[in-house]
């Protein structure tokens, strides 16, 4: 039904209406204006240590993979996984980076003005962004060269009425998003980061993100003198009655009169929590209109291992993706000598629900990047070519990026024998006969082939036959309107845990492939033909 629903992607879309959205008006000063800014809207800035320390680039070992010829962007990526605990937030981050490179920000609602040799970039509810570099020498019917990943990861989120109280504690009931490793979410230091709708004096509304970095819930496991069995029969929450942060202790207020305690006792969410977000946000609790909050480990990101050649983190998949390709666009992109030879567009598109189906309207199943890649044909025509976007579409190739599965040396049976992804070992390719990864044959070879041409090393993965296969948004967009397609990811361990490991090499290496991507591709498909 999906790719019944995207057909309509082959008509033009109608004129879009000149409105502004919601989330796209910014508070003053302009967060872009300046480099430290924080994406937190708190009362104060203090710096954050853990931050500073665990993202110091210089902590790479010399002579490592990642050292020499070029720089390791590996401190990057572990402040952008700092900075991003939300989709919201990895969103708002990659927009304020591209911003600072030189790109332009466009609206959906708006007309574009687009230029070859232009950089551009817009985002969608700040949870899904499209970036897009246009060659100098773009010429209607030109590919786009793409790599799509998402912004999302498993987690708990805030329900709409989250305030409960049990047994004299406060507590704030959540709803499970994506296939999580539920059980690790035990016994972590919490708290919660999202964005909020805030009702301003004038009668206007404004969009902000909010991180609360201090630890405010936990969810306690149960002792082992209550539950003796636990290690012989295994840990199996309930989802629904174990899986409850705790927030406070539940005071009895005295002082309060029972109609009062009445009206507390309806509210959605608990006074104290609403508290701490109206402080946070500097404004009345009243003037909290909405909100869409996760919980979140408030553990940072860090090099990790004997030698610190691994990255500890949350979220791991699949911003470790997303950071490898944003940055590979810039950097690929970043000079006016770097598109003077470019006959295609390079493109990043990041989208959000990917962990729930993709499925929505930042998710990869709506029309986003195509009906993007329509409007950019259409503004950069000169005059009418016959067929022009639909010919750049046979042209293009898509690169969807998604975190793999190393093998686990504690079950290693749980991979095919010959296709073991290892750690520091490059991007893994994903293939699968039933169509759960969108690679082919000719995709793969392409890909690889822009590895060898610079030395990087890569992987094969199929899951074994009498095993379930996972799926990318691969498979979504190649059949939205029939792009090329490879899957790929970066070998991980703890997939879909509170806290994640992967290869701090494998990441300098994602992020050359990317880039040898963006400058090498055109030399290698004009080399080969299929139809």
């Amino acid at each position: 039904m999906a790719a019944i629903a995207r057909l309509h992607l082959l008509q033009p879309p109608p004129a879009a209406a000149n409105t502004s959205v919601l989330f796209s008006k910014l508070p003053r000063p302009s967060p872009f204006s300046n480099p430290n800014y924080s994406l937190c809207y708190t009362r104060t800035r203090k710096p954050s240590l853990s931050r500073r320390l665990c993202s110091n680039s210089d902590s790479i070992p010399e002579g490592s993979p990642a050292s020499g010829a070029s720089a390791s962007i590996v401190g990057g990526l572990l402040d952008y996984l700092n900075e991003s605990w939300t989709q919201f937030h990895a969103t708002a981050e990659a927009k304020r980076q591209l911003i600072a490179a030189g790109y332009h920000l466009l609206n959906e609602n708006d007309e574009w003005d687009l230029k070859p040799g232009g950089r551009y970039l817009f985002t969608r509810n700040m949870s899904c962004l499209v970036a897009f570099a246009v060659g100098e020498k773009y010429r209607g019917g030109n590919g786009f060269h793409v790599i799509a990943a998402h912004t999302d990861s498993p987690c708990l989120k805030l329900k709409p009425k989250s305030a409960s109280s049990k047994s004299g504690y406060l507590m704030v009931n959540v709803q499970t998003y994506g296939g999580g490793l539920w059980h690790t979410w035990f016994d972590r230091d919490l708290s919660l980061a999202g964005r909020v709708i805030v009702r301003e004096k004038d009668g206007s509304f404004l969009h902000k993100l909010i991180k609360l970095k201090r630890p405010i819930l936990r969810i306690p496991t149960l002792a082992i003198h209550l539950d003796r069995t636990v290690n012989k029969d295994g840990f199996k929450p309930n989802l629904e009655t174990h899986l409850v942060p705790l927030l406070a202790t539940k005071l009895e207020d005295t002082s309060l009169d029972p109609k009062e305690k009445s009206n507390i006792s309806k509210a959605a969410h608990h006074p104290i929590l609403m508290q701490i977000l109206s402080d946070e946000l500097s404004c009345g609790i009243e003037d909290i209109a909405s909100m869409e909050l996760n919980i979140c480990d408030t553990q940072p990101s860090s090099l990790g291992g004997a030698n610190s050649e691994f990255i500890f983190s949350g979220r791991l998949d699949n911003l470790a993706s997303s950071y490898c390709a944003l940055r590979a666009l810039i950097d690929s992109s970043g000079t006016p000598g770097d598109l003077s030879s470019e006959h295609a567009i390079r493109m990043i598109a990041l989208f959000d629900n990917e962990e729930v189906g993709s499925e929505s309207a930042q998710g990869a199943g709506a029309p986003t990047m195509f009906e993007a890649m329509r409007r950019i044909v259409g503004c950069l025509a000169q005059e009418y070519v016959e067929g022009a976007f639909e010919r750049a579409i046979r042209r293009s190739f898509l690169v969807s990026a998604d975190m793999a599965h190393g093998v686990h040396p504690n079950f290693m049976d749980k991979h095919e024998e010959h296709h073991r992804p290892e750690l520091q070992k490059g991007l893994v390719i994903k293939h699968n006969a039933n169509q759960r990864y969108a690679t082919s044959g000719v995709t793969a070879f392409l890909f690889k082939e822009v590895a060898k041409i610079h030395n990087l090393p890569t992987q094969e993965f199929v899951v074994r036959n009498d095993m379930g296969c996972g799926s990318t948004i691969g498979p979504i967009l190649a059949s939205g309107v029939g792009i090329r397609t490879v899957d790929c990811g970066i070998a991980q361990l703890s997939m879909h845990s509170i806290r994640e490991i992967c290869a701090k090499d494998d990441i300098d290496i994602a992020y050359k492939h990317f880039k040898a991507f963006y400058q090498t591709f055109p030399s290698v498909d004009r080399k080969l033909e299929v139809d």
